[in-house]
């Protein structure tokens, strides 16, 4: 038996696993995805809010300001590739500053720094800005992340520190038994003294299994634009509704849906992105765009996150409508669930030998000449270049691949390496990721999958 299971393996999920491997316990994180962090935890903005803009007194207010707090530590821990750049919000109107105004004092209650800017203070540290600009409301406590490694290296750790993981199962019922639970699986069943149901976009399904719930969730899908990482500087702050990461990204748009699966991007959306984008920065060089995606976020209808036990059972832990700015609170969610709602109903002792670390990724990006002349020295497969586009070598993918997270398709070894990520997307090297995937994987060409099942990339051998 299971001391306990988490149901979802989000940024969320993932936290939560890690929070209880520091203790001796028995701990499974199941997912229906054949990758952590392969829903909303991918199709995000990237951005860790300052929490200025949640309503005080909520879920949300708290647990942004307090995960924004957590982040740099923990990326320090975990190589994740973390920046504190701060975000603007601009006004174009002289109407809109009395909105700035109050975001202000909003930013007051829930306890963030933050200060308003003219439009030469504005345009003084954004150039590229358009001329337009009014004020900005400043938070210089907000940042930006990568978000696949986040997810990644934090279930990693936790692996590492014992936790396991099940991949491409689906939670299809949950029983209630004597000692705990029962988690039926389309694969597997799994008893369990206490269940946390983070399932995202399914939370609400998997908690209707238990009982009736009095919260809904509704959809809401973003679309975004990808644009290649052109010029260093170009944009300097997160920009509402323009955003930045390792590439920059314009967007979201944000607009209910009936299909929680629905990805897909149109080109009304996207137009509609593209012009609230240029009223922002004219120039932007839209020659520059890799490709567009989208994500669906769960907003609950009771307009908050709901992190709370089940009615009828204690030990049954529900998590739901954890949407933006979800990713920025998770830490302090996971801190929150291990420590007030997990502890009081389950012994915990504390490992001695918990490893708050994952072993360093070696990347050739961001390497001084030296670094990597040691690199190829000490292992010359970081001296072959594998994705141009991204500058990716042999070593880094080797060295994803032999870690104690699962990489099972080129989506997820793209999400870790960015292998397959530039402006070819994939032309110039997945030939050569697909052969390495299927060498560590022990499989032919032909059975590597590019994400979900059937996403075969190779049809069959030729002469």
């Amino acid at each position: 038996m299971q001391d306990v299971i988490i149901i979802g393996a989000g940024i969320v999920g993932a936290f939560i696993a890690r929070e209880l491997s520091r203790y001796k316990l028995d701990i499974l994180l199941i997912d229906k995805e054949n990758d952590v962090g392969n829903v909303t935890s991918m199709a995000n903005s990237a951005i860790i809010h300052s929490g200025y803009d949640p309503v005080p007194g909520t879920k949300k207010a708290y647990f942004n300001v307090r995960g924004n707090a957590m982040y740099p530590s923990i990326c320090k821990e975990l190589d994740i590739e973390y920046y504190p750049i701060g975000s603007l919000t601009v006004a174009t109107l002289p109407s809109q500053v009395e909105l700035l105004e109050s975001l202000l004092e909003r930013a007051k209650e829930n306890g963030v720094e933050a200060k308003l800017l003219d439009a030469k203070q504005t345009k003084e540290i954004e150039p590229n800005i358009t001329d337009d600009v009014v004020a900005s409301l400043l938070c210089e406590s907000a940042g930006i992340i990568n978000p696949f490694l986040a997810v990644a290296h934090v279930a990693e750790n936790a692996i590492d520190n014992g936790a396991k993981l099940c991949l491409d199962e689906e939670v299809v019922d949950i029983k209630k038994t004597e000692n705990g639970f029962l988690v039926i699986t389309d694969k597997s069943q799994y008893e369990s003294k206490v269940v946390i149901n983070a399932a995202g976009l399914g939370s609400h399904k998997i908690a209707s299994m238990i009982e009736e719930v009095d919260w809904k969730l509704i959809p809401r899908k973003g679309e975004y634009f990808v644009l290649d990482h052109f010029a260093y500087g170009y944009v300097n702050h997160v920009l509402f509704p323009m955003t930045t990461s390792g590439n920059f990204i314009a967007g979201p748009s944000s607009d209910p849906v009936d299909d929680p699966g629905d990805i897909t991007t149109d080109s009304f959306t996207l137009s509609s992105i593209k012009k609230q984008a240029i009223d922002m920065v004219p120039s932007i060089p839209w020659r520059e765009q890799v490709r567009t995606f989208a994500g669906v976020r769960a907003t609950c209808t009771r307009h908050d996150f709901v992190i709370e036990p089940s009615k009828k059972y204690k030990e049954f832990i529900i998590l739901g409508g954890i949407e933006s700015p979800g990713f920025a609170s998770a830490p302090a969610i996971a801190e929150y669930v291990v420590n007030e709602l997990v502890k009081p109903i389950l012994p915990m002792e504390k490992k001695e030998d918990f490893n708050p670390t994952v072993r360093p990724h070696k990347r050739l990006y961001g390497s001084s000449d030296e670094e990597l002349d040691r690199m190829i020295k000490e292992n010359p497969d970081y001296g072959v270049v594998i994705c141009n586009c991204e500058n990716v070598t042999l070593g880094e993918i080797k060295d994803t691949l032999s870690r104690s997270l699962p990489c099972l398709t080129i989506k997820a070894l793209k999400k870790r390496t960015r292998a397959n990520f530039g402006k070819c997307q994939g032309g110039y090297c997945q030939k050569r990721t697909v052969f390495l995937l299927a060498e560590q994987l022990g499989i032919k060409p032909e059975e590597v999958l590019y994400d979900k099942p059937g996403s075969y990339i190779l049809k069959g051998r030729s002469k």
